[in-house]
Formats: structure tokens, sequence, C-alpha cells
């Protein structure tokens, strides 16, 4: 072979791997063809950088051996060729070289190469660092062909996930639309109903239509009550409710909610033992949501009070929290209950297990939306204790 020679391509098998050698001396090409004929390789030749990267550009090559010292293009220079071309940058580079000093070795590395033999070649060396050389490289073509299917899988999935969140985020929303429509729409006309009985008892009837008229404000208000609770979910799931964290007076709240109960149940014969600190005790919140939680506990603390109608109330420091418990003489939590009471529509209320199943959801995200925490149990004398916890301003 001489400078200039065209390229040859021995074909052996089309599912054979293909190696390209570079070598500006014919007699190395014909000694590296006959040791690697052997092993059923595609061989293709080249005998200078230019003719090497021309090839590089029309065939794809599992291997090449390269020449560090050639006219011309020397073997370093086609390597960082090769190197920064996107279609060979990957293609394993073992260098051939009659220079075995270090500085030359670390060079070839330096710049991409992946291995070297010396000159003159030995056939067992040889052949065992190609088909070292030709397995990495199966090997990283398997793993970036399952890599780019896994990615193509994950690009599947999270468009399906993001496709059945978008669905749920719909039916979501419809729900929360769901309860502010019939919010808005209970409350106009019961509030008018309950008006209505409150002017017709004041007319002359008998017991019988005074009892019934009873009946009637007393479920009214309830639905109303449950129109309430399920406007306050709605704002507070669709962050429409925006709370005001300052700091506030334990104190004042539970006062404020305790007065409010004896407004709105002015005949309930529930027993309040209200055990605060006489420290004034400050906690972040908004007033209105904590107000509001409050009450509604010691409202269901007097609808499922049983025989013994009593609610004690009390605060503890802890670290840097503060707890506020309510514990009652009621029947409890029951094990069903006691799983799902904070998800809406449950089957569990505040203090039981009847109502709307809202109570206890309504307090949970009144509380999320101050940064608080709840806790439900029945205690070992029975009853049902709830236990609230919250920042504690320190003084």
């Amino acid at each position: 072979m001489t400078k200039g020679t065209k390229i040859y391509l021995i074909t052996h098998n089309i599912r054979m791997e293909k190696i390209l050698i570079v070598d500006d001396v014919s007699k190395n090409i014909q000694m590296l063809g006959n040791i690697l004929s052997h092993k059923k390789y595609q061989i293709a030749y080249a005998q200078n950088g230019e003719q090497a990267l021309d090839i590089c550009n029309n065939q794809r090559f599992d291997l090449i051996l390269l020449d560090i010292m050639m006219p011309g293009l020397d073997g370093y220079q086609v390597c960082e060729q090769l190197k920064l071309n996107p279609k060979t940058k990957e293609i394993p580079i073992i260098f051939l070289t009659a220079k075995a000093d270090m500085d030359s070795i670390i060079k070839g590395f330096d710049i991409g190469g992946n291995d070297y033999i010396t000159k003159p070649f030995n056939a067992t060396e040889l052949i065992a660092r190609v088909n070292t050389h030709l397995l990495i490289n199966r090997q990283r073509k398997k793993l970036k062909e399952m890599n780019n299917d896994l990615e193509k899988r994950i690009t599947s999935r999270t468009s399906q996930l993001e496709k059945a969140n978008h669905k749920l985020g719909i039916l979501d929303q419809a729900k929360s639309n769901f309860l502010s429509i019939i919010s808005h729409e209970i409350r106009t006309p019961l509030n008018g109903v309950i008006g209505l009985t409150e002017l017709l008892n004041q007319t002359k009837i008998n017991d019988d239509q005074k009892e019934y008229l009873s009946n009637l404000k007393e479920v009214s208000e309830r639905l109303v009550k449950f129109s309430n609770t399920a406007l306050l979910i709605t704002t507070l799931r669709i962050d429409k409710y925006h709370p005001e964290i300052l700091p506030v007076s334990i104190h004042f709240l539970m006062e404020d909610s305790i007065k409010q109960f004896a407004l709105n149940y002015p005949e309930s014969i529930l027993s309040i033992n209200s055990n605060l600190p006489s420290e004034e005790l400050l906690v972040k919140g908004d007033s209105d949501l904590l107000r509001t939680c409050f009450l509604m506990i010691i409202e269901n603390a007097h609808k499922y009070a049983g025989k013994d109608p009593e609610l004690s109330i009390s605060v503890i420091k802890h670290d840097s929290l503060l707890q506020i418990i309510f514990i009652d003489k009621g029947p409890g939590f029951s094990k069903e209950a006691n799983s799902n009471l904070f998800e809406l529509f449950s089957s569990g209320d505040i203090l039981h297990n009847e109502g709307s199943g809202l109570g206890l959801a309504a307090v949970k995200l009144a509380l999320d939306a101050n940064e608080a925490e709840i806790d439900i149990s029945n205690p070992p004398e029975g009853g049902a204790k709830i236990v609230i916890s919250i920042d504690y301003i320190m003084g």
C-alpha cells in the first residue's frame, strides 16, 4: 500500500463490529489486519489523518486503532477532531505508538484516547485490548439504549400523571364550587325561614304548632351551620382565604368562643371548665379562624355530651408550642371514625360518628392555615380528647 491509496473495506458479516485502522505504514496495517482478520471483524483502513476523518464522516465504527506519528495530521490531532464531532466522539480510540514514554501516554489520555499499544505489536495483547474496548463499547451502547428507553417511559408516565392530576384538579374544583353553590343557595332562603318562625312564635298558636316551629327552626339552623362550614372549607381549599397571622391572646379567643357558644345555645346545660393559666399567653395565628375552631369543638361537645354534659379546657406550654386541650365525657371516637375524621364527607363529626362529616375537616383546614396541628384520642377514663398545638410567643 502506498500513500494516497484509497480506503479498502473487507466485509465478513453485516452484523460484525467495525474497526478502523489508521497508519501511514502499509506493513503495520497488514500486520494488524492479519491479526484481527481471524476474529471476524469488519476492517477498514486509512493511511493518513485526513482519510480517517473522511471515512468516519461516512461510516460508523465501533473502534479505531490510531497511529500517533503520521505526516500531516498526527494521531493526536485526529483524535481531537474526532472527539469534537458529535457523530464520532464516543468511538473508543486505541493509540498505536512506538513511544512508550509517560508524557506521550498521558497526552493521549488527556485528549480523549482510551488505551494504547506499543510497537512492535504483541498479537495476544492486541486482541485482548481490542476485545476489552469493544465489550465496553457494546455495554455503553446498551446502557445508552436502556437510558433512552427509560427516559421515554418516564416522559410517557409523567404525561399520564399530569393528565390524571389535571383531571383530579378539575374534579376537586368542581366539588369546591358545588359546596360554595350549596352554601350560598341554602343560606339565603333558610335565614328567611328562621326569621319567619320567630315571627310566628310571637303570634297566638297552640303548643303543637309551637313544637313544629321549634323543630323547623332547629333544622333550619343546622342547615345554615352546614352551609357556613361548607363555605369555610371551600374558601380554605381553593386558597381564597388569606390568613392574617398575628400575635393573639388565647385567653381572649377562648373567652370569646365560650361567650358566642352561650349566645348560640342559651338553653345548653353543658358545663365548661376553662382552666387557663393566669399569665397572658400569646400565639401566632389568625384570630377569626382560631375562634371558629374553638367554637366548633365546643358546639360538638354540647351536641354529643351524653348524660354527663361536661367539657374541660386547659392549656399547657410544651417547648415552643402551646397545647390547647379539650376533654369531654361523651362516647368518644370509634375506631372506624378515628381513621378518616379529617377527610371531607367522612362518617365522623367533631366528637362523634354522626353528622355531615365536614366538622373536623373544617377544623383541620383552618388549623393548617395557622400552621397548627390537631390530635384526637380517647382517654382511658372515657370521653374524647382533642389537642391543638400552635406556635407560642414566649415573653
